[in-house]
């Protein structure tokens, strides 16, 4: 297990070098200037503006600015962006706000979406069956924004106009607290949490044709324990490499969704330093995204081992 854990890490190491080079020559090759776009449309001091290119070294060759770049990163410095703020810092400020609201995201998608899966399954054919069905394929087919937009007119509008209930703010606010997350990351899972349901369903009616589960029920388990023990820890592989993989994907994917609800994390942020082209807060920002989608891999790997001991790592 330690020497495939090492493995695994050295193998990450080429992927980011990689991110992080592909991501900086995007940047790069960005049109316009990064120095006119901080101005907005302020007229500019030639002298300072000269100054701040050769600050940041903006006339060098792309490569020896990559380089300068990439020695600062393994030294531990990220840089700085344009305004002279330590990128390290913006991340510290912004990050919070992501993972916050991604891993509501995922306790959200784990909760409703495996939960309405397993009933499902259960009820093969029924009626609830097919309003699970029908209701995940509604959400798949809807664009994001659009059910952001929605949700936020519905529950947080028309409820706090017409009823007088504010319990989901229209926008982020840090008074609300927790609340302030429930509805943005509900829209951010809803379209994972759709396929988590009907693949929890697709998997469980497998395996609970599996002939060991046949022999539980003919031991005489109680149907509780059949469904649990064994089959829903064996359907479970698949899920879980789902929201390994869908862990990275919330995180990045927060740029809609924290758009609409006015949420300063990542997404926010790197939306702004595209538009600006602060190329030390894109790539830094991507990398850190990268490192998470990376160990997040990572754990499901290893979380393969846990929900079926056949599986072993040498």
């Amino acid at each position: 297990m330690g020497r495939y854990v090492v493995r695994r890490i050295i193998q990450a190491i080429p992927v980011i070098l990689g991110a992080t080079f592909l991501i900086y020559a995007l940047v790069f090759l960005l049109p316009g200037d990064p120095i006119t776009a901080l101005a907005g449309e302020k007229r500019q001091d030639p002298a300072v503006v000269a100054v701040l290119r050769d600050r940041y070294h903006l006339d060098d060759p792309f490569f020896i600015q990559y380089w300068d770049y990439l020695v600062g990163l393994f030294k531990g410095d990220f840089g700085e962006d344009y305004r002279g703020n330590e990128v390290v810092d913006v991340m510290k400020t912004a990050f919070p706000y992501t993972i916050n609201l991604a891993v509501t995201a995922l306790v959200i998608e784990m909760v409703v979406g495996v939960t309405a899966g397993v009933i499902a399954a259960l009820r093969r054919g029924k009626f609830i069956d097919n309003v699970v069905l029908i209701s995940t394929l509604m959400v798949i087919s809807i664009p994001v924004f659009v059910i952001g937009f929605v949700l936020q007119l519905v529950l947080g509008v028309k409820l706090n106009t017409d009823y007088g209930i504010d319990f989901f703010p229209v926008s982020f606010n840090e008074d609300a607290g927790f609340r302030s997350y429930l509805l943005p990351a509900y829209v951010l899972a809803s379209t994972s949490l759709a396929y988590i349901a009907r693949l929890t369903r697709t998997s469980l009616i497998e395996v609970m044709r599996a002939d060991y589960v046949r022999t539980a029920v003919a031991k005489g388990l109680s149907p509780l324990r059949v469904v649990v023990r064994h089959g829903l820890r064996n359907a479970l592989i698949p899920i879980v490499t789902f929201l390994g993989m869908d862990l990275g994907g919330l995180m990045g994917g927060a740029v809609i969704t924290e758009g609409i609800f006015n949420i300063p994390g990542v997404g926010h942020q790197l939306f702004q330093s595209v538009y600006l082209r602060e190329r030390t807060i894109v790539v830094g920002i991507v990398s850190a995204l990268v490192l998470v989608y990376l160990f997040a891999n990572l754990v499901v790997d290893l979380l393969y081992a846990v929900l079926d001991p056949r599986i072993r790592y040498e």
